[in-house]
């Protein structure tokens, strides 16, 4: 009994070091092929981004106007290489305006694309706005005084803004006024790309938040006493969101900017950009909203909805600056038609 143990323990003592070998191997292969995946899929991010690098780079070499004017013109093209965005606005403004006339309707939602492709042409060159000669050529601001009180209080605030006009702007001129201000924002898929805007994004001075799993990060901004830009007019999945009446129609919105308002105190501040004739801006500045009580669902409603009528206010001064083309509502109605 004594060999048989001894001769078993051998074979084992033998196998060990092949064993290990193999596992060895068969982690390098793993890492091998795990990083053969990696190199592959950044190839593939780089070539898939090349058109956008291309267009991105005909965009800046223009002189401003020129290529602000090509972007209008591609903009009205698109709406028929994109007859499903062009059907959604379309959707979108007969819900939005019943009282108004299908012609009335059809000619803003030319507009719209008009304005999307100067808006996209405006982001690509977003870096270029660099001085404070800029800043006096290019913008005219009302109500900028709310933005003075609450730095000279030493406060951090929530800007309340949504996709009107040139919305991305702010990330040039709030850090030029001398405000501290992260912007939150969705990360784009391709890191390449990603990267871009990001850098167009932080080239004055400010600060992005990627939205996924952004709250620790915002309560950290305002409790550095930062500004935290935040765009309130996008969808989310039922179960991040509470509905808000938006345009007379429910919509699913983020709570985020109330839930944190009534738990920090801190203001809220609407800021929408204009676009003006001769590629201008006006930017409106509202009055501090602060938010009172407890954060219990009842004011997260309350509030959440008292922010989507001031976006809905905004967006009727100029309705053809919106962003018409988003499928705002369509979660909502989905809902209701698996309910029925």
């Amino acid at each position: 009994m004594k060999i048989g143990v001894e001769l078993r323990r051998f074979k084992l003592k033998a196998l060990l070091p092949k064993t290990h070998g193999l596992l060895q191997r068969g982690y390098s292969i793993l890492s091998n092929r795990k990083q053969r995946k990696l190199r592959k899929r950044q190839i593939f991010n780089v070539i898939e981004a090349i058109p956008f690098l291309f267009v991105a780079s005909i965009a800046r070499i223009l002189p401003r106007t020129t290529a602000l004017r090509l972007g209008g013109m591609l903009g009205r093209v698109s709406r028929f290489v994109q007859p499903g965005r062009s059907k959604t606005a379309l959707e979108n403004l007969r819900h939005a305006y019943p009282e108004q006339t299908e012609t009335w309707i059809k000619l803003q939602v030319v507009r719209v694309f008009e304005h999307l492709g100067v808006s996209g042409i405006e982001m690509l060159r977003l870096d270029k706005f660099t001085s404070e000669q800029d800043l006096d050529t290019y913008f005219t601001f009302e109500g900028l005084e709310h933005l003075e009180e609450i730095q000279r209080q030493n406060k951090g605030a929530f800007i309340l803004s949504g996709h009107i006009g040139f919305w991305e702007v702010g990330t040039f001129f709030m850090p030029m006024l001398g405000f501290p201000v992260d912007f939150v924002a969705k990360k784009v898929h391709n890191p390449v790309v990603h990267r871009f805007f990001e850098r167009q994004r932080e080239a004055a001075g400010g600060h992005c938040i990627e939205s996924k799993h952004g709250a620790r990060k915002i309560l950290r901004s305002l409790a550095e006493k930062r500004m935290v830009c935040l765009l309130l007019d996008q969808h989310l999945s039922k179960d991040q969101a509470i509905l808000a009446d938006f345009f007379g129609r429910p919509a699913y919105t983020t709570p985020i900017i109330a839930q944190i308002a009534l738990k920090t105190g801190v203001p809220v501040v609407p800021v929408f950009v204009y676009r003006k004739p001769g590629f201008t801006y006006h930017v409106e500045i509202g009055a501090p909203q602060y938010f009172e009580g407890k954060a219990t669902a009842e004011n997260i409603q309350k509030h959440t909805q008292q922010m989507t009528s001031i976006t809905e206010e905004a967006i009727r001064k100029q309705p053809a600056q919106w962003f018409w083309v988003h499928h705002r509502w369509r979660r909502v109605r989905d809902s209701q038609t698996n309910a029925q």
